[in-house]
């Protein structure tokens, strides 16, 4: 097996063990119709996977899962994990603790995907990871799209999508299986807690943990709620279930688009740097959250591009945080700190998954559009003491 074969097979994996993400986001509306339940259980649906995310990536971090074991046997298990929990929400009732508790234990399945995945990416290659990561991060980003096009194929309606998701979960703890690990595959003989202290004490690793919070304050807000913020807002213009259906296509495309960007992203930041490429990501996504705050219940065309703009440019970054820590971490200890990274990151995610509806409740969907702004201005200014430290060195 070559490292492209390779690759596409881990890419391939991640994307169908990443679809259950947005299983219930997708469909929240006829799920919510049928249970009967509020906005906020509606949200305790989303921000469930991220709790779970955060408990899966702490523990995976604090034992060194990807360091000290298989990480291919780690995502298998994992994502046969996600699919049975995402079945189970057949035999609860909508809404439920119980729901939510699945949610969660899906998320923190996920902990045991995308860690792990970015840990064999990363050992495919030393010169080209801003890629390899890059093709990684563009498989996790359309893999979480699918709940959204499975929506548009079945009217919105939420047994079909619960039920593809699960599937396609199954199929990646298969493929798993198949796939192999690179030559720069490093494994750690026991977990040692200092791997975990460069987080503070390494810049490098300091200002990408900085940067990817920014990221992350605006990145699953946008991805969980812009099809409800797009449906709100075509419906001013359009039929509410015309607005609908419209919405969830909206969605997917907002956040599929997104994954063709990560692998020319990741090609430019290993030219040029993944600090700058990842400054200019959060630039364009920052302005293009005012930009469709701006235009909420102007023309539908409208509004579209700038959404599909606004997911184009909100997820390149993401990968080039991870390809930093890779280049400045110890192998051995790479994948503990690429998954504390990541538990910190979707910690503050379910804050604002949390707090989004609230907030447009108060202050309507424009306002809390634009406040998803607050994380890439944070982000750029987490990263200039790399920014400066390229410019007086004068290379990537």
């Amino acid at each position: 097996m070559t490292s492209r074969s390779a690759l596409a097979l881990l890419c391939l994996v991640v994307v169908c063990g990443m679809s259950p993400w947005f299983a219930t986001a997708a469909v929240l509306t006829d799920m919510a119709r049928e249970g009967g339940f509020g906005h906020a259980r509606q949200a305790l649906l989303s921000s469930g996977v991220q709790a779970g995310f955060v408990i899966g990536a702490l523990i995976s971090a604090m034992l060194g899962l990807s360091d000290r074991f298989d990480p291919r046997r780690v995502m298998a298990c994992a994502a046969l994990m996600n699919a049975i929990a995402t079945a189970g929400l057949f035999l609860v009732p909508l809404g439920s603790d119980a729901a939510i508790g699945l949610r969660v234990i899906a998320g923190a399945g996920f902990a045991g995907i995308y860690p792990p995945g970015m840990k064999i990416a990363v050992g495919w290659s030393r010169r080209q990871r801003g890629l390899v990561v890059g093709l990684l991060v563009g498989a996790l980003t359309f893999g979480s799209a699918l709940p959204y096009l499975f929506a548009w194929w079945g009217a919105a309606e939420w047994r079909p999508v619960v039920a593809a998701a699960s599937l396609a979960s199954a199929c990646a703890a298969i493929g798993s299986f198949a796939m192999r690990l690179g030559p720069h595959h490093a494994r750690a003989a026991a977990f040692s807690p200092r791997a975990i202290r460069l987080m503070w004490t390494d810049q490098r690793v300091r200002s990408a943990t900085g940067g990817y919070l920014g990221h992350m304050w605006e990145l699953y807000a946008m991805w969980g709620w812009i099809g409800a913020a797009a449906a709100a807002g075509y419906a001013q213009r359009i039929p509410p279930e015309q607005a609908q259906q419209l919405a969830a296509l909206t969605a997917f495309l907002a956040i599929s688009t997104g994954a063709l960007f990560c692998a020319p992203a990741g090609l430019l930041a290993d030219r040029i740097g993944k600090a700058p490429v990842s400054a200019m990501a959060m630039l364009g996504s920052g302005s293009m959250a005012v930009a469709v705050a701006l235009c909420f219940g102007g023309p539908v065309w409208l509004s579209f591009l700038l959404i599909l703009c606004w997911g184009a440019l909100i997820i390149p970054d993401s990968a080039q945080f991870s390809a930093i820590i890779a280049d400045a971490a110890p192998p051995e200890a790479a994948g503990s700190l690429m998954a504390m990274q990541t538990a910190l990151g979707f910690a503050l995610s379910i804050v604002t998954v949390q707090i989004t509806p609230v907030i447009a409740a108060w202050l309507g969907w424009p306002g809390a559009l634009a406040l998803m702004a607050l994380g890439p201005t944070f982000g750029i200014a987490a990263l200039r003491p790399l920014l400066a430290k390229r410019q007086v060195q004068g290379s990537p």
